[in-house]
């Protein structure tokens, strides 16, 4: 079993998001079985909150209904998980910095998609509701890229 964590900073947009369409991708493909996935953040600004409430709208207009509970990064993350997915380039400083054990598989969630490489997740919080759709759009391709390149050894057909 594969086990993914997605960060961000206050883990009430992006980081619960991305784990909440990473699971659906792993649902739609018959591979909860081969997965687990949670998220967190690396400031403690939002421990025990629930998601943000626009961040939580906009995935129920696309089709996706979620809760989570607001975490922090924790050094006991690193044995846990097998991938830590950093939204953008503060955060995948943070993680880093508190690597206990120089853990490997530690990437932007950019890196997996196509259409915006490397780039950082814009954090939508101060924004519009545009800026929540602009993240969803940009999870949704980029968790599905993820998957399938963490079971392409698998070699299965994924949707």
């Amino acid at each position: 079993m594969k086990k993914v964590l997605f960060v961000c900073l206050g883990n009430i947009c992006r980081s619960p998001l991305a784990e909440a369409l990473f699971k659906r991708h792993i649902e739609e493909n018959n591979l909860s079985h081969d997965f687990e996935c949670d998220s967190c953040g690396t400031a403690a600004y939002h421990i025990g909150a629930p998601p943000d409430e626009r961040s939580v709208a906009n995935a129920l207009l696309n089709g996706v209904d979620y809760t989570h509970s607001g975490k922090k990064l924790a050094k006991e993350d690193f044995e846990t998980f097998d991938f830590i997915i950093a939204m953008d380039e503060e955060n995948l400083k943070n993680i880093q910095k508190i690597n206990p054990n120089g853990h490997s598989k530690i990437y932007k969630i950019r890196r997996f998609d196509l259409q915006g490489l490397n780039k950082d997740v814009p954090d939508p919080y101060y924004g519009e509701e545009q800026g929540f759709q602009e993240v969803f759009d940009i999870l949704n391709r980029a968790t599905l890229h993820l998957l399938k390149e963490i079971y392409a050894s698998k070699k299965k057909l994924l949707r």
